[in-house]
């Protein structure tokens, strides 16, 4: 029996002008606005149905902060699926403290990048299915890759970039993949910071350049419109998981409609 794909939700947060924090939306890691309370949110989609859910704290890394692991907790008290946390991570410590904070998994761009030897002090310490390495990836068309793929007649390579996908790093995406899953990766986080937000569907090409260079489980992430757009993704790419944010928060389409379209397309999911 094939196993059943994921369907995750996702909730950004940063901190308001009052220094709450506060769920945003926006297009291209940029243009964010207001959209939820982060625990109220939670909370809606843990009775949903969905299969996991994930709180990314996006600007700790870019401001230097840790994370906002009181949120962290108030999320975990009503979330009863597996939660998956990132934003901020740099440490064995961090790690530590956030899944200590009620998180089941730590997701980790910018700290692993930056020390990658965080992989495998976070695997051994607490276990490899714990590590998510999140690779926020960007379009390059320039001969500075390792990996290229042909999309619409160009010769393109993925770049990682870190801080919220402020800053580029000359490091291919396809070869910090299995540098990540050799180092103990549990799992790989692929955003596209050229979909992000776009609801025009997933960066198809490099889902599958990465799909098709690991076995570590790889979650599809930014630019999903439809149930169709997690359709593709599965079926051309072959990710284990598609994760969504705007088509869920602003109720275009529910988890379990969703996951009945994929159901009457073949794909294996939990209803």
């Amino acid at each position: 029996m094939a196993l059943t794909k994921r369907i995750i939700p996702c909730i950004d947060v940063d901190v308001d002008e009052d220094g709450d924090a506060a769920v945003y939306t926006g297009v291209n890691f940029e243009d964010l606005e207001y959209t939820g309370d982060p625990v109220e949110m939670a909370k809606a989609y843990n009775e949903a149905g969905a299969d996991e859910f994930v709180f990314l704290d996006i600007t700790a890394s870019a401001e230097g902060r840790e994370t906002m692991l009181d949120t962290v907790e108030e999320v975990a008290d009503e979330v009863f699926i597996p939660l998956t946390v990132g934003g901020g991570i740099r440490t064995r410590d961090d790690i530590k403290e956030t899944l200590r904070a009620g998180a089941d998994k730590v997701s980790i761009n910018t700290g692993a990048i930056e020390r990658p030897d965080l992989i495998a002090e976070g695997a051994a310490a607490f276990g490899s299915q714990c590590i998510v390495i999140s690779v926020d990836a960007r379009r390059r068309y320039d001969e500075q890759g390792e990996y290229y793929e042909q999309i619409d007649g160009e010769s393109v390579w993925f770049e990682c970039t870190v801080k919220g996908g402020r800053e580029g790093t000359g490091i291919d995406v396809v070869e910090w993949a299995q540098e990540a899953e050799s180092r103990g990766a549990g799992e790989l986080f692929v955003n596209s910071i050229d979909a992000d937000g776009t609801k025009e569907g997933y960066d198809v090409p490099v889902t599958r350049a990465v799909c098709d260079a690991v076995s570590t489980p790889v979650i599809a992430s930014s630019g999903c419109g439809s149930p169709e757009h997690m359709a593709e993704v599965f079926e051309d790419a072959g990710a284990d998981a598609a994760l969504a944010a705007s088509i869920f928060h602003f109720g275009e389409y529910t988890i379990e409609e969703t996951k009945a379209a994929l159901d009457e397309r073949g794909i294996p999911v939990r209803l």
